[in-house]
């Protein structure tokens, strides 16, 4: 076979590199601007980095980016193989298509596919803000033709019946993917992957989710002898009581333990001499309703640490604090007045974790990775009388999702001991 080479030849194959090169500009264009941090470009955008600001504009309206990116590949790739079929056509007869074919398909894998995009998968902020400026130029001048194609295609989908009309993921469910993912590649460890999700999950709980229920507070009777009471406050492990009068449900407000302590040294130690009526701190009412989010900010408006809560007809269910909340957060904190009792857990040699019945179930899912449903009850016990449908006795087994459930100990209609064991995949 006679191989013809001719003058213009060369001009042909000079064509061809620039557009393989222009070819692997789009495909890592594409693939850096896709796999960009948004969060990273904001951060510098801030910074009056113009180049990321570009980039920032580019990847608000990734459709429109990526529809002017194929349009300019798919000219580049398809003009290049047009070239290179007439160039090798001219060259080797008919057998010039099949090797165009094979020669630009290689070139275009390696240096115009591969290469671009693994490159730009190993520096996509850096890649990003690069090509942010030709990009941009792209864009401009491919617009019509890119917004005459997502008509078409938009139009088509609808008639097939896809949804386009927008992201399925709310941004903190895509928030709370990243950090997941982050963990299973050890970017991020447990405890941080915890305190993140606790943030994202203020706007999800509400108050009562949180609360002190009422059968555990410690109430006063304002009513009582002074002595008795500050007897009771001074030797209680909270600071802050609320006070009764008449009925448990008629608070009149809040005796601090500070404005106690400061009140007795100011009376020489003589506690006959203090007006408790005078140290009571107005009492503040939220509803159980109200979102921790809300209730968080309402803390820091009124800088307080310490509110009731009531249900819709007014009733007192409990109090929640500014620890319950950031508790959501961290994980439990305990000082040295924390009495240690209600909630903990135990592990077990077997196993097993032996629970108080008033253990929180997110604690529970938090310390321990469970998946522990949380909509329904608040705590281990309030879940198992909501699968059992009934007040199990000492002794009763139930086994749900994914765990056995050992009833150990009941006082009165309260489970207060429960042994949890996870179930096998047998089971």
């Amino acid at each position: 076979m006679e191989i013809v080479f001719e003058p213009w030849m060369g001009w042909a194959f000079a064509a061809i590199l620039v557009l393989l090169f222009l070819s692997g500009f789009f495909s890592g264009s594409e693939t850096a601007l896709t796999a960009t941090s948004k969060a990273r470009m904001l951060a510098l955008e801030k910074e009056r980095n113009a180049a990321a600001a570009r980039v920032g504009v580019l990847i608000e309206d990734r459709e429109s980016l990526i529809g002017a990116i194929l349009l300019g590949n798919n000219l580049v790739n398809i003009l290049a193989s047009s070239i290179a079929a007439a160039v090798f056509l001219a060259m080797f007869g008919e057998a010039g298509v099949p090797i165009a074919t094979l020669v630009m398909t290689a070139l275009v894998l390696v240096f115009s596919e591969v290469m671009p995009k693994t490159y730009a998968l190993s520096n996509p902020d850096r890649l990003a803000m690069f090509v942010s400026l030709p990009i941009r130029i792209v864009t401009a001048v491919f617009g019509p033709v890119v917004a005459g194609v997502q008509v078409v295609v938009r139009g088509t989908l609808r008639l097939l019946g896809a949804d386009v009309t927008g992201p399925v993921l709310s941004a903190h469910e895509e928030i709370r993917g990243q950090i997941d993912l982050h963990l299973q590649e050890g970017g991020v460890v447990k405890h941080d992957r915890d305190m993140l999700g606790g943030v994202l999950d203020l706007r999800e709980l509400t108050v009562d989710d949180v609360i002190v229920h009422r059968k555990n507070l410690v109430m006063l009777d304002i009513d009582q002898p002074v002595e008795q009471l500050v007897e009771a406050a001074l030797t209680s492990p909270h600071t802050r009581l609320p006070l009764w009068q008449g009925d448990p449900e008629n608070i009149v407000g809040i005796l601090h333990a500070r404005d106690l302590a400061r009140a007795l040294h100011g009376a020489g130690g003589d506690a006959s001499r203090i007006d408790i009526h005078a140290l009571k701190r107005e009492p503040w009412f939220v509803p159980e309703t109200r979102e921790l989010f809300d209730q968080l900010n309402a803390f820091r408006a009124k800088r307080e640490h310490f509110a009731l809560v009531v249900d819709e007809y007014g009733a007192l269910m409990g109090v929640v604090t500014l620890e319950d909340i950031l508790e959501e957060i961290v994980g439990e904190i305990e000082d040295e007045h924390d009495l240690g009792q209600q909630g903990e857990f135990v592990l077990d040699a077997d196993g097993s974790v032996t629970v108080d019945g008033a253990a929180g179930i997110r604690e529970i899912n938090r310390s321990l990775d469970w998946d522990l449903p949380d909509d329904e009850a608040v705590t281990i016990a309030g879940l198992v009388i909501h699968e059992a449908q009934t007040i199990p006795e000492p002794g009763q087994r139930f086994r749900f999702h994914g765990i056995q459930f050992d009833i150990i100990e009941r006082r009165r209609n309260q489970i207060t001991k429960v042994r949890l064991t996870p179930l096998g995949e047998e089971e």
